[in-house]
């Protein structure tokens, strides 16, 4: 989850007002799958005007039935998650979550529902988290629904993340994935790999070499980095990981689809802003060499108001931390390595 108050201050003064009917029944659209590659389609996540994002969500075809990557947080991303299997005519048989963060998981719950024989993968960090941020935005959830300055539909998120929060076994994986290596899912060979203290405690990217794709959940995220629960230094090292798979298309965990050249830029542009945030430049200094940096990245409209503001806040919060998210203890901070080769896992 992002904090909310991460999206408050940074993104609703660059968003506008919803324009959201509230009325029971009144379904909002979800966005529409775009093909990557033949069998692979990435449901695109977004950030809605006065509401928390949703994360993209990638789904692969497979003999068994589906691979689905990350399941979004709002109603109206999981029905485009189903619609599309619906039309492909194939039942969900595998979750993967690339990490824990509401804006990738929160459909998990609804749609090993409706595919009760889907199983969930992912890494054991939401133990960690259960007890740690997300406990604490459980704790902090009233008062900001005490506020009547959040907008109504603010606060609606903000009701739905505690729901999810406090339905929190819900959110554990079936199986954990504990390291890197090749893995059959439904029937098709992807090698997922394990970050350990980069964007969370367990950060699970993919690699499809058949399409020479990677999905890379938070690892890229646009218009800025997430860094909410993250260890900057090994998140670097995570990118660089990446930057060695043979690779043509990444799928990020926000923002639009990026080849090898822009992949290359953002994992520059990461490693720029974090040794401006530990430097003695000022915020706005900051804010600014990112969000010019990425915008050839970005969709246009207002990705450039949000990366300045998301961009601010972040300088902001690293600097009160010693360089990482307070979720970044000094232990964790030093300990990265790559996940080990391991297979059959």
């Amino acid at each position: 989850m992002k904090h909310w108050c991460c999206m408050l201050m940074a993104c609703m003064a660059t968003c506008g007002t919803a324009e959201v009917a509230l009325a029971a029944g009144n379904l909002e659209p979800g966005p529409s799958p775009q093909q990557v590659v033949p069998g692979v389609w990435m449901i695109p996540g977004g950030m809605r005007a006065d509401r928390q994002p949703d994360g993209n969500s990638v789904v692969f075809d497979a003999p068994a039935g589906l691979v689905v990557v990350d399941t979004g947080r709002h109603a109206w991303h999981r029905r485009a998650i189903e619609d599309l299997a619906r039309a492909r005519k194939q039942p969900i048989v595998v979750i993967v979550n690339t990490h824990w963060h509401l804006d990738h998981v929160s459909g998990n719950q609804l749609l090993r529902a409706a595919y009760p024989g889907s199983r969930v993968y992912a890494s054991n960090a939401i133990e960690e988290a259960l007890q740690g941020f997300l406990a604490k935005s459980a704790a902090d959830a009233a008062g900001y629904l005490a506020d009547t300055t959040i907008p109504a539909t603010m606060r609606e998120d903000i009701r739905g993340d505690l729901s999810t929060v406090q339905a929190g076994d819900a959110l554990k994986p079936d199986i954990v994935i504990k390291a890197s290596g090749v893995m059959t899912l439904a029937g098709r060979k992807l090698t997922i790999n394990l970050a350990r203290d980069a964007v969370t405690a367990g950060d699970v990217w993919l690699f499809d070499p058949e399409n020479r794709l990677v999905v890379l959940g938070d690892l890229v995220t646009l218009p800025a980095p997430f860094l909410d629960t993250a260890c900057p230094d090994a998140w670097s090292a995570a990118l660089r990981e990446v930057a060695k798979t043979d690779f043509t298309t990444a799928i990020p965990g926000h923002g639009p689809v990026l080849n090898r050249a822009q992949f290359a830029l953002y994992e520059r542009t990461f490693a720029s802003f974090i040794g401006c945030a530990n430097s003695t430049r000022s915020q706005s200094d900051c804010a600014t060499e990112w969000a010019d940096a990425v915008q050839p990245l970005m969709n246009g409209g207002d990705d450039r108001a949000q990366a300045l503001g998301l961009a601010a806040y972040y300088v902001e919060m690293l600097r009160a931390h010693d360089g990482r998210s307070e979720y970044c203890n000094a232990q964790r901070a030093s300990t990265y390595s790559p996940g080990a080769s391991h297979r059959g896992l």
